[in-house]
């Protein structure tokens, strides 16, 4: 082990760039107040050092205040005092250049709760993965690669098969209950969006059910919002492309530091419908919003009441894990833009502090996915303020589902004429209904084992029967909940149980994010104490965007490079990482701007974006969107241990060893840079 004397202290407190907004006085004070309130509560519990923090972007707006701006002061130094006490703490002056030199796991652990003896605080989360997610522990897998919330946990499925054994063992004939009503399949439609939300459809009692979970999962209100039930988040961003009225609000601006699947359908769509694209830059290194030139992009210079567009806005990045400024909604919206919030990255409880009734996007998407580690299918949510149903156009659209409880034994048997929620969709007049489909991949992987492009899946096709929904000799129904799971009151309504969803609400948002905190933040400092063994501590690895930091994100966004400079196949790590039972992904970041001091590094840096192993031929006016950087990610579930990020930190330091780099290196280059058997 070499040890060194070595500890950065971070300048990134210092060059926090507050976002004046002179138009904030048009908010009502109560809404202000009430927000301001709100997030001063949560952020004192989030702070580890009891202190305000700056835990939610709204608190980067200027307020007029003493009080508030001694509190905006005493999070900064809280904030700041945080990296600090993180960079020094864990293995201090250490640095490793031999991963047999790595302290075992214990040793770690011990080390991980002195630095952060509030972790222990958490262990509630612990007890619920042992009980209701034990398959990880049998497996001895490592998910890091799922996006989204989860529905239901492994103990329920296992349940399930139980029940659904003595059922098909039994001789007696049974009713057909709603209570017998398991997971669900979903049944693709097309039809308008806006005919849909004007005069609605007739949901299924278990479509209700579900949509009453999950509205009051994420605090959205009826009253407000409608949601749509969407194959995917594709589906969901694809399905506002193709109803919005460009023609007469032609501008489309985009927030995103990576390649979005999702995202480029939205373009290819809007495109084609009459949109102009714009994207958002992020500077390099630190790859943060260029603030000016995204200003420049939202206000307008003309005094027009006339609006511009949509604007696309994630909260934050699923690849680097950097959080936005939410004024940039208020922005957005003061210049006459409508705007989309996609909250798929958020953590399952972040739309507690949202602030959802403060800033009212017209569009919100989110998704969900059955069970982590086991199920990564599910299904997107499309959320339509109703003020906003008339800013649609009516257009036939691909992508809207309903949801299919699965049939039960003795419905197959005795029911042939299918169930009553069968009837119900074949009377919906509004959609035209297509052939059943089941997911193979949603919310998970931003880059799946299948698939060497995009995020969950390929684009979505224009007819259904083609689309990346269809599963490969799987049953239309698939996993399932016991009985009890879907319960029948007297007047029929339906109450069903998602357990992790109750879980969630039951650990709660100020327990899930300190958690996180802790594990993302150990994490990305000791990738940083990994360097190459007599080569001057050259790093072994390169951390994206936000590195140790308070309020970053439970995302990471690396490379790996060999002692000689050169970086290692991002898509070679993620093969080898499989062998090693840890799901990792990688993806695509670009829209990266460079000052004029960093012109001869910009060379080395970006790189043309590879399809199939050959390089993408683009025009000069293009050229921007098809240059980045391929870079390997890891994202950690409310649900992710220390052994988890442990087990990561191991493996990357493997590479460490020049043979074992050499070795597979090779080995990939031999099977033509395409899979590396495992």
């Amino acid at each position: 082990m070499a040890k060194k004397y070595q500890v950065k202290k971070s300048n990134s407190w210092r060059n926090v760039k507050l976002l004046h907004i002179n138009q904030t006085s048009r908010y009502k004070e109560g809404s202000k107040k009430k927000m301001q309130t709100l997030g001063q509560n949560e952020a004192s519990q989030a702070c580890p050092q009891c202190c305000c923090s700056c835990r939610t972007p709204f608190f980067n707006s200027p307020t007029r205040h003493n009080t508030t701006s001694k509190l905006r002061n005493s999070s900064a130094d809280c904030r700041h005092s945080f990296a600090v006490t993180t960079t020094s703490s864990i293995f201090p002056n250490t640095q490793f250049t031999n991963h047999e030199s790595l302290p075992s796991l214990q040793e770690s652990f011990n080390e991980f709760t002195k630095v952060y003896p509030q972790y222990s605080e958490t262990e509630q989360v612990d007890h619920v993965r042992a009980k209701e997610y034990f398959h990880l522990s049998v497996s001895n897998q490592t998910c890091l690669d799922y996006i989204g919330i989860g529905l239901f946990s492994y103990s329920q499925l296992q349940h399930h098969h139980t029940s659904k054994t003595q059922l098909a063992s039994s001789s007696s004939t049974q009713t057909s209950h709603y209570s017998d009503i398991p997971f669900f399949s979903i049944c693709c439609k097309t039809g308008s969006l806006k005919t849909l939300l004007l005069h609605g459809g007739q949901d299924s009692k278990f479509e209700a059910a579900m949509r009453r979970r999950i509205m009051g999962f994420l605090n959205i209100s009826e009253n407000d919002y409608y949601m749509v039930f969407t194959a995917n988040r594709t589906s969901a961003f694809k399905l506002v492309a193709d109803s919005y009225q460009f023609q007469s609000s032609e501008r489309l601006l985009t927030v995103y530091d990576y390649e979005s699947e999702a995202v480029e359908a939205m373009l290819s769509s809007s495109k084609k419908r009459g949109a102009r694209a714009m994207s958002a830059k992020f500077s390099w290194p630190r790859l943060r919003i260029q603030t000016e030139k995204l200003r420049k992009l939202i206000v307008s210079k003309r005094k027009k009441k006339k609006r511009k567009g949509l604007f696309v806005f994630p909260l934050l990045s699923r690849v680097t894990g950097a959080r936005y400024p939410y004024l940039w909604l208020s922005i957005a919206q003061e210049n006459g833009w409508h705007v989309l919030v996609d909250a798929c990255a958020l953590g399952p409880k972040d739309m507690d502090c949202f602030g959802l009734s403060l800033f009212q996007p017209d569009f919100l998407i989110c998704s969900f996915y059955k069970i982590f580690g086991e199920n990564p299918s599910g299904f997107g949510c499309l959320f339509v303020k109703k003020s906003a149903i008339s800013i649609l156009e009516s257009s036939s659209c691909a992508g809207i589902v309903n949801l299919l409880p699965e049939k039960q034994p003795h419905q197959l048997s005795h029911d042939s004429s299918g169930t009553d929620i069968e009837h119900e969709h074949k009377s919906m007049p509004i959609l035209n209904e297509e052939k059943p489909c089941s997911l193979t991949s949603f919310s998970g992987p931003i880059q799946t084992k299948q698939s060497e492009i995009g995020e969950e899946e390929p684009p979505e096709p224009k007819t259904p029967q083609n689309s990346e929904i269809e599963e490969e000799q799987e049953p239309v129904q698939i996993q399932t909940l016991k009985k009890e799971n879907v319960q029948e009151s007297e007047n029929e309504s339906f109450d069903i149980q998602c357990r992790c969803l109750n879980q969630v609400d039951s650990l709660g948002l100020i327990l899930i994010t300190n958690r996180a905190r802790y594990l993302i933040n150990w994490l990305v400092n000791s990738m940083l104490k990994l360097k190459h063994p007599n080569t001057h501590g050259v790093p072994l690895v390169k951390i994206y965007g936000p590195k140790v930091k308070f309020d970053r994100g439970p995302a990471l966004a690396f490379n790996i490079f060999d002692w000689k400079g050169e970086k290692v196949e991002p898509v070679l790590i993620q093969k080898l990482a499989d062998r090693s039972n840890i799901s990792i992904s990688y993806a695509f970041l670009h829209h990266i701007w460079f000052a004029d001091k960093y012109a001869e590094e910009k060379g080395t840096v970006l790189q043309t974006k590879v399809v199939g192993g050959q390089g993408v031929t683009t025009n000069k006016k293009k050229d921007g969107d098809n240059v980045g950087i391929t870079v390997v990610t890891a994202a950690l579930g409310f649900l992710a241990n220390f052994e988890d990020i442990y087990k990561l930190w191991a493996f990357v330091a493997r590479f460490l060893d020049a043979d074992f780099v050499e070795k597979e290196r090779w080995r990939y280059t031999a099977l033509n840079q395409k899979t590396v058997e495992v």
